[in-house]
């Protein structure tokens, strides 16, 4: 398999049913830059969304007052219960958080407070949106609505003319105390009237990515993966290789997770399935619970609960087997197949081994691509001495 572009040199070869051959594949290097739990003492801990020496991407989380904006956060990347966030105090000033503690996914998160005009002139546009990848704009779903459409139309026009590489997503938020037919109404109503908005401003060309949300459940966790994928330049790349581990390994689904904040960072082609991913994702949760339990040696406080030893297998009464394999020490691939397709383990932990290998590469293609470039304080871009012209 190779990829276009800048990860062209990137292979992966396969086991099939017909050909078992086994072999056995190098674990990550220490050195990847995932975070500052994985770097050795005086290594530069920065690194873009996936490691290296990138500028880390920034999300904005945007919307009125008592919208939950906060409590998304918290819930998300804090562990925080949702019925701890009903004590939360509402937000009045701009919060900004670097998530890049002990997870594979780096990159800094403002929060908003929704009394705040940031097109003011006090506050310098350019600045935020400048760096900006992703701009969240969460709407009340049990509130009514109008006054945040137009709150919504006012920050994408004016952040698009600033910087017109935002992606946007627009949370259509707290819908777990709607009924199911009102959130397909409701869904559909926002999004009709906030793409009508857009056209008569003529910003028609403007996408807008609407999700239905909760604290309550798995949808915020799924809702906010697709944000972040938007900001991984390597996902194609990694959708591939998902592509050819499961056509490979009888498998039906499968999940490359970041194991902290449990949103996943690449999945194969075929659709997601939603009581598939919580299934996924409770498989997480389980699996690090039983090793804070039992997988640390005693008096052992700074050993993770989850590393190279950590894998496991869950069989369902239904014929469904969850299978869990650590990648590195934050990401986890979490694969759903048939329990006839477990009698194959060889053919699989072959297979594993090769997409973990590819994996490397494609990282290993993209610390080359940072070391080679140099920016100077004004942006200007240098090339490696190396490097011919």
């Amino acid at each position: 398999m190779s990829e276009n572009g800048d990860e062209s040199d990137v292979g992966l070869t396969l086991n099939n049913p017909a050909d078992r051959d086994n072999e056995a594949a190098n674990s990550f290097p220490k050195d990847f830059g995932y975070g500052v739990y994985d770097c050795d003492p005086g290594q530069d801990s920065s690194g873009a969304l996936l490691g290296g020496s990138e500028v880390k991407p920034r999300i904005m989380l945007m919307g009125l007052r008592r919208s939950g904006k906060s409590s998304i956060q918290k819930v998300v990347f804090h562990k925080m219960s949702p019925n701890e966030t009903l004590f939360l105090e509402s937000t009045n000033k701009v919060v900004k958080e670097d998530i890049a503690n002990s997870s594979f996914v780096q990159f800094h998160i403002w929060d908003f407070p929704g009394q705040i005009d940031f097109f003011d002139p006090a506050f310098d546009s350019d600045t935020i949106f400048g760096g900006c990848g992703a701009l969240i704009f969460v709407i009340d779903a049990q509130d009514d609505y109008m006054e945040a459409l137009e709150r919504l139309h006012t920050t994408v026009t004016r952040a698009y003319k600033v910087n017109p590489r935002i992606n946007f997503d627009v949370f259509i938020h707290k819908v777990d105390g709607l009924q199911e037919d009102y959130k397909m109404e409701t869904q559909r109503d926002i999004h009709q009237r906030a793409n009508d908005d857009l056209q008569d401003s003529s910003f028609d060309h403007v996408h807008l990515s609407f999700h239905l949300t909760s604290i309550y459940d798995h949808s915020i966790f799924e809702a906010f993966s697709k944000v972040v994928q938007k900001l991984i330049p390597q996902l194609p790349t990694l959708e591939n290789l998902l592509n050819i581990f499961i056509s490979n390994s009888l498998i039906e689904k499968a999940f490359l997770f970041d194991v902290v904040s449990k949103i996943y960072i690449a999945t194969d082609s075929s659709p997601v399935d939603m009581q598939s991913y919580e299934l996924c994702c409770d498989m997480i949760d389980v699996v690090i619970d039983v090793s804070c339990i039992y997988g640390l040696t005693s008096g052992d406080d700074i050993s993770p609960a989850f590393d190279h030893h950590s894998q496991a297998t869950i069989r369902l009464n239904n014929g469904t087997v969850l299978h869990l394999r650590e990648v590195n020490r934050f990401l986890a691939l979490v694969c759903i197949l048939r329990d006839d397709a477990m009698e194959k383990q060889g053919m699989i932990d072959f297979n594993f081994a090769m997409f973990r290998a590819g994996i490397q590469k494609v990282f290993d293609v993209r610390k080359r691509r940072s070391a080679a470039v140099f920016r100077t304080d004004s942006g200007r871009e240098l090339k490696h001495p190396q490097e011919s012209p």
